[in-house]
C-alpha cells in the first residue's frame, strides 16, 4: 500500500510537535468531533454538546485540524482551508465577524498545507511555504507590524517557514532555514527573546539554526531541534517547563540532555498549564498542573520534571485541550484524561480520569486536536 502524508513534516494537531503521520492514501478521512459546543466549535451545525464522538458532516476528504479555545479548522485533501466557530474579532478568516456552527471555506484557494488557531486569531502556512495571519490583533500577534484586527489572511512578510504555533497573543515560526521567530504579546517573556518587550513582527530568536519545529501554550513555548532535544521558555507557574523549579524563563532551556524527543504540548491554560511529550521510543511523559489528573499519573500531585506514564510503548501522536490531552496509538486507538466538565474526553459522561482512558474501541484514528472544552478527531 502507498502513503502520503498529512501535513509533510509538520505538526498535524492543535500546537503539538509530531512526526509526520503516514496516512494510506486508499482511504477516506472522517472528522469526528465532541465536548462543549457553545459556540459551533464542534462543527456539527448546531450549539448542542456532546460526550461522545460525533460524525461532522459526510465528507470524506479531510487531510489536517487544528483547534484553540472555541474556533476549529480544518484543510482538506484538495488544498481547500474551513473553518467554524467563534468569530467575534475576525478570526475564521471569513472577512466577516459572523460565527459558524458548521464548516466554512476560507476564500476559493487550493494551496493551504498547515494551519495553527490560536487565542482569537489563527496562523497559517502555503504550499509555497509563505506564512499568513488573521483575527485579533491587539499586541502584534499577527506578525504584521502593526495592531490592526484582519478578517482574511495577510502574509507576513515574504520569507519561507516550516512550522509555526500561536499562543494567547503571539505568535513563533521556523523558517525554512531552520532559525526560529517570535511576535507578539511577551508575558512571561514566551517570546524567547531575553525580555518581556512584545513586538508586532518578527524577531529571531538567538543566532542558531538547527530549529524544526515549534508549539505554544497560553504563555508557553515549546520548540525541537533538529538534533532530537526539546527546549521551552515562557511561564512555569506549575512546573510546565520541566526544570524542576517554578521559575519563568524569557530564553529558551532545554529539558534535561536526552535527544530522543518527538512530540509534546501543553494544555490551553493561563497559569495552569501542564505538560505531555512522547519519545522516539513510543513513551508517554508528562509533568506541571495536575489538579484534574492531566498528568495522567493516577493522582493529582504536580511534578516540575518529566515522569513516565506507565510502561507502555506504543504512543504515537498527543494532542491537547484546555487541562485535557488525546493521544492516539500506534494500534490507531484513542485515549484521553483529564478535565471532562463538558465530555471532552469522549466518555460518554462528565467524570475526569486521572490515567488514560479509551474513548470507544475503534482503532482506525489518525490524529487529533483539542479547543479549550472540545476535542476533535480524523479517522479513515
Amino acid at each position: 500500500m502507498s502513503y502520503r502524508y498529512g501535513a509533510s513534516y509538520l505538526d498535524p494537531g492543535l500546537n503539538t510537535l509530531v512526526a509526520p503521520t503516514p496516512i494510506p492514501v486508499s482511504y477516506t478521512y472522517y472528522l469526528s468531533s465532541w465536548g462543549q459546543n457553545n459556540n459551533g466549535q464542534l462543527g456539527l451545525g448546531n450549539s448542542t454538546s456532546y460526550s461522545s464522538p460525533k460524525q461532522v458532516g459526510a465528507l470524506t476528504d479531510w487531510k489536517l485540524i487544528s483547534a484553540f479555545r472555541s474556533q476549529s479548522f480544518g484543510i482538506k485533501t484538495n488544498g481547500t482551508l474551513w473553518a467554524w466557530g467563534n468569530n467575534q474579532w475576525g478570526n475564521l478568516g471569513t472577512n466577516n465577524l459572523t460565527y459558524y456552527s458548521s464548516p466554512k471555506q476560507i476564500g476559493a484557494l487550493t494551496n493551504w498545507l498547515y494551519v495553527a488557531a490560536a487565542k482569537y486569531c489563527t496562523f497559517a502556512i502555503k504550499t509555497d511555504g509563505t506564512l499568513w495571519s488573521w483575527g485579533y490583533n491587539s499586541q502584534g500577534q499577527l506578525g504584521l507590524n502593526n495592531t490592526n484586527n484582519y478578517s482574511s489572511p495577510k502574509q507576513i512578510g515574504s520569507s519561507t517557514w516550516i512550522s509555526v504555533a500561536g499562543g494567547n497573543f503571539s505568535g513563533i515560526a521556523v523558517r525554512s532555514d531552520n532559525t526560529i521567530w517570535s511576535w507578539g504579546g511577551n508575558g512571561y517573556g514566551c517570546l524567547g527573546l531575553g525580555n518581556t518587550t512584545s513586538y508586532s513582527s518578527p524577531k529571531q530568536i538567538g543566532a542558531l539554526s538547527n530549529w524544526l519545529k515549534v508549539a505554544s501554550g497560553a504563555y508557553n513555548t515549546l520548540a525541537l531541534k533538529t538534533d532530537g532535544t526539546l527546549w521551552v521558555w515562557g511561564n512555569n507557574t506549575n512546573g510546565q517547563l520541566g526544570q524542576s523549579n517554578v521559575s519563568s524563563k524569557s530564553s529558551p532551556v532545554q529539558i534535561g540532555a536526552l535527544t530522543t524527543w518527538s512530540s509534546a504540548c501543553f494544555t490551553e491554560s493561563i497559569s495552569s498549564v501542564s505538560t505531555a511529550a512522547i519519545k522516539t521510543d513510543g513513551t508517554l511523559w508528562t509533568w506541571g498542573w495536575n489538579n484534574y489528573g492531566q498528568l495522567a499519573s493516577g493522582n493529582t500531585t504536580y511534578y516540575s520534571s518529566p515522569r513516565q506514564v506507565g510502561a507502555l510503548t506504543n504512543w504515537k501522536t498527543i494532542s491537547s485541550g484546555g487541562n485535557h490531552f488525546s493521544v492516539v496509538k500506534t494500534d490507531g486507538s484513542l485515549w484521553a484524561w483529564g478535565y471532562n466538565g463538558a465530555g471532552q474526553l469522549g466518555q460518554n459522561n462528565m467524570v475526569n480520569y486521572s490515567s488514560p482512558k479509551q474513548i470507544g474501541a475503534l482503532t482506525n484514528w489518525l490524529l487529533t486536536t483539542g479547543s479549550y472544552n472540545a476535542t476533535l478527531g480524523m479517522y479513515y
